[in-house]
């Protein structure tokens, strides 16, 4: 296995396949012994999620039982800071020293996005990047991103494990074409989401009434 810190964020409102199948595929594909998904306390880059905090956290913890291969990361969570990704950062490096390659994956709507995230250009000095993208994405960077990819992009995971941040890398995954917005919107039409999230997802927000429009 090779030693590395591997981490995906995100709100998980709810967490689903695309999230799990995303999160494992990348563990396999870098042979490290675990990713950790980290969920969000409140995002500052997006509208507030549909659920709390620690509903989203037990849905995590939930989907991953019986998974190895898989963690979940409380800190943001529990966390009294807003859930900026660079405090996330320090944190780990705090923790893990400066030597440990520490990776963050995320989405490619999440990159294009990336300049306008707080301090995004320190990243790069505290963790390498691994930009999830699916077969057949549309590629159009901006001009501050396509500066960041010049002095940044390599090619091969061992470009990453070898040393310590600095990097981005782009890697297809398998295409599972499913959202948590998706998910929501059927819940809210009455439908049912089930197979597009694991059962005992579904049954915590059955239990709950999460994301029902009517919750009385």
């Amino acid at each position: 296995m090779a030693t590395a810190h591997v981490f995906m964020g995100g709100t998980f409102d709810p967490i689903h396949f695309g999230h799990l199948r995303t999160a494992l595929e990348i563990q396999q594909w870098l042979k490290v012994e675990s990713v950790h998904l980290m969920p969000a306390n409140v995002p500052v880059h997006r509208q507030a999620p549909g659920s709390n905090a620690l509903a989203r956290l037990t849905m995590v913890e939930d989907a991953i039982v019986g998974e190895p291969a898989l963690r979940c990361d409380s800190r943001e969570i529990l966390s009294d800071k807003p859930s900026y990704t660079i405090y996330t950062l320090e944190a780990l490096r705090k923790e893990l020293g400066s030597e440990i390659p520490v990776c963050m994956v995320i989405g490619m709507d999440s990159f294009l996005s990336l300049d306008t995230w707080f301090r995004f250009d320190e990243y790069l000095s505290f963790c390498h990047i691994i930009v999830a993208a699916r077969p057949g994405y549309l590629f159009e960077p901006n001009q501050t991103l396509k500066q960041l990819l010049q002095g940044h992009q390599v090619d091969t995971k061992n470009d990453i494990l070898k040393k310590p941040s600095g990097s981005i890398l782009l890697h297809e995954l398998t295409p599972l074409s499913i959202s948590a917005t998706y998910i929501r919107e059927l819940m809210a039409s009455g439908k049912s989401p089930r197979y597009l999230l694991p059962d005992s997802v579904w049954r915590y927000i059955q239990k709950n009434k999460l994301y029902y429009t009517d919750k009385g």
